[in-house]
């Protein structure tokens, strides 16, 4: 746990000072360090702990290893409350937006566990798999109402998730995912009973269904939020838990300190190599987790067979 946390600390340091602005010889370099560089240091941090973390939750839930909110439509659900708020209502503040995003997010991921509660599916492959089509069928739905609506612009910022605009006095709002990831390690022992199953969690005194609805409510209150502040993240929630997995087991209390620390890490790696990759311009983060996180899926479903 020292060597994790001293690499995180040494990345999330690196991550305060790369960029193309010189911080440390600009007359004004305290001033935009402040301004750019520890909002969104801090922005990097909240995300990538909270989604890695959604990502175990769904995981355990579900008992499959291929879920996460990218996998099950999730993400897709809270980009359309967000459009719909953008196109109904567009000078809502923030916390309107957050609560559409958070609400559609639930309702897209309990719609999600009643088909899976419903369905047999053969294979736990399968599983994303049809999340996967689900969130397809959503992002085409918000495509073509942001077609309709001029709104095509917003939605392609969103879908490029990138820290680059994070600036003081918009990353705040992620504060709240410190309350969601504080619930998930009180609750980290009922996540890993329900995880067991509906049967299991009810001999042992759990009310199942609430355990599920708690976990749900926790992964898109995280989502949600990510989305309307950062936008589209996709992956993390599936390469992070996946690999603590490999190298320490399932049991989720223990894993989650480990996977908050993996979660900040790959974000942040991430977000440098965007920094530089095109230096002076940025590589949008989500596509480099959607290349990491397509290679990390396809190298599970080869290694499941």
């Amino acid at each position: 746990m020292a060597i994790g946390l001293l690499v995180t600390a040494a990345l999330v340091v690196t991550s305060l000072f790369v960029g193309e602005y010189d911080v440390l010889g600009a007359e004004d370099g305290a001033q935009m360090f402040g301004i750019t560089r520890i909002p969104r240091t801090v922005a990097l941090v909240l995300s990538g702990a909270a989604m890695a973390m959604c990502g175990l939750v769904m995981q355990m839930i579900t008992q499959n290893r291929f879920v996460e909110p990218t996998t099950t439509g999730t993400t897709e659900w809270a980009g359309l409350g967000l459009l719909a708020v953008m196109i109904l209502a567009p000078d809502s503040p923030l916390v309107v937006k957050m609560i559409a995003a958070v609400v559609s997010a639930f309702i897209g991921t309990m719609i999600f566990f009643a088909f899976l509660q419903r369905v047999t599916l053969r294979s736990s492959v399968i599983v994303p798999i049809v999340g996967i089509m689900l969130g397809g069928v959503v992002g085409a739905v918000s495509t073509f109402l942001a077609l309709q609506t001029d709104m095509l612009q917003s939605l392609g910022i969103w879908f490029a998730g990138s820290f680059t605009g994070i600036i003081q006095g918009q990353w705040e709002p992620l504060l709240v995912v410190v309350v969601v990831v504080v619930a998930v390690f009180i609750a980290a022992d009922r996540f890993t009973a329900a995880g067991l199953g509906e049967e299991f969690a009810t001999n042992i005194g759990l009310d199942y269904r609430m355990v599920v609805l708690l976990g749900t409510g926790l992964i898109a209150i995280a989502t949600g939020i990510v989305t309307v502040v950062v936008g589209n993240l996709p992956f993390l929630g599936l390469i992070v838990p996946n690999i603590v997995s490999m190298f320490r087991g399932d049991d989720l209390r223990s894993n989650l300190p480990w996977v908050a620390l993996v979660g900040i890490c790959t974000v942040t790696v991430c977000d440098l190599l965007g920094r530089t990759i095109i230096a002076p311009f940025e590589v949008p983060v989500s596509l480099l987790l959607s290349v990491v996180g397509a290679i990390v899926f396809i190298a599970l479903i080869v290694r499941r067979r």
